[in-house]
């Protein structure tokens, strides 16, 4: 069963909480960005990963805005489960931005990144890296697959919410070219249910999107929205 949490910010607690603990082997953890164990790359930070590879079930963590990207494009780039993703770990990956993964009959739209609102507070290499916001090749790449698939998925997994979600939650949010480029999936991308990250907030904000955090919710159940089987064009 595929399951999906919010940012995690490299907070072990959050993997032996009651939720958490339900998971078995062949389940897989979907982290919708911020996923924080690859960092810095400490001693500590190592023994963290090494104690998430005892795990019985897959983590497949999105990039979010507060990522060490040197760090990630260190690892190999390779298949599964129809899209590209960097193996991190024995049950560790990146899933990669644009790609869709075909996982137990159903179909996942994942496109991660994003931008830091205090970016320019921060020092690029060291707390902030450019490679946050999506390249013109990444945004390519989300287009030209949804192209293949038709325009339809299952799910849809971003760190960043589209603008219109944005909309929901305030009228004053400001929005990036991730937020843009996100609403046009939403206006031609035929989708049950989608789930954003970012906002480090767990709530239902319409029929079919659901911002999520602490939260671990299986695709397909009650929690993952009211709107499920509720399909648009």
């Amino acid at each position: 069963m595929v399951y999906i949490t919010g940012d995690i910010h490299g907070d072990f607690s959050r993997f032996t909480s009651p939720a958490a603990k339900r998971l078995k082997a062949g389940d897989i953890l979907a982290v919708c960005g911020d996923f924080g164990f690859f960092w810095d790359d400490s001693k500590q930070e190592r023994r963290l990963r090494a104690k998430l590879e005892k795990l019985p079930y897959t983590i497949a963590f999105l990039d979010g805005r507060h990522e060490n990207f040197t760090l990630l494009d260190q690892y190999p780039v390779t298949e599964w489960n129809g899209g590209r993703v960097q193996e991190m770990g024995k049950n560790l990956l990146h899933l990669m931005r644009g790609e869709i993964y075909e996982i137990e009959g159903e179909s996942y739209f994942v496109f991660g990144g994003g931008e830091s609102p205090d970016h320019a507070f921060r020092t690029e290499g060291v707390g902030w890296w450019e490679e946050e916001m999506p390249s013109a090749r990444e945004i390519l790449n989300g287009a030209d697959n949804l192209e293949k698939a038709h325009f339809q998925v299952d799910y849809v997994l971003t760190h960043e919410p589209s603008g219109r979600s944005s909309g929901y939650l305030s009228a004053d949010t400001p929005l990036n070219g991730v937020n843009v480029f996100l609403d046009r999936v939403e206006d031609n991308v035929t989708f049950q249910c989608w789930f954003f990250g970012c906002l480090h907030l767990d709530k239902t904000i319409s029929s079919r999107h659901r911002a999520i955090f602490r939260d671990i919710v299986p695709t397909g159940g009650e929690a993952a929205g009211a709107g499920r089987g509720e399909r648009r064009r």
